[in-house]
């Protein structure tokens, strides 16, 4: 299993569009082969900046099952235009 991470900077003021329109993107992502969960945590102290967390069987489910999808095209029409600047996602394995 492996743990994705993207630190997400919203454009400020479209916080509560954000947050709505991830409720229905959430669909597109937990539809994909090698999904497990995932949640988005929002930063106390920065209005705007939010925590993605997603954890996935392999990295390939993510890297190409989603991001080459059908899916990955709609949750892109419906939380890109929110990044500024866009994000950068990493992968983590376990330790031991």
């Amino acid at each position: 299993m492996i743990l994705e991470v993207a630190i997400l900077h919203i454009i400020k003021g479209e916080e509560q569009n954000f947050e709505s329109d991830f409720k229905i993107a959430a669909q597109y992502i937990s539809s994909i082969d090698g999904y497990i969960n995932h949640s988005l945590k929002k930063c106390m102290e920065v209005e705007s900046k939010y925590i993605l967390l997603v954890n996935w069987l392999n990295l390939e489910s993510h890297t190409i099952g989603f991001r080459q999808s059908e899916q990955y095209i709609e949750w892109k029409k419906l939380l890109h235009h929110y990044y500024s600047p866009f994000p950068i996602v990493e992968h983590y394995t376990m330790v031991n």
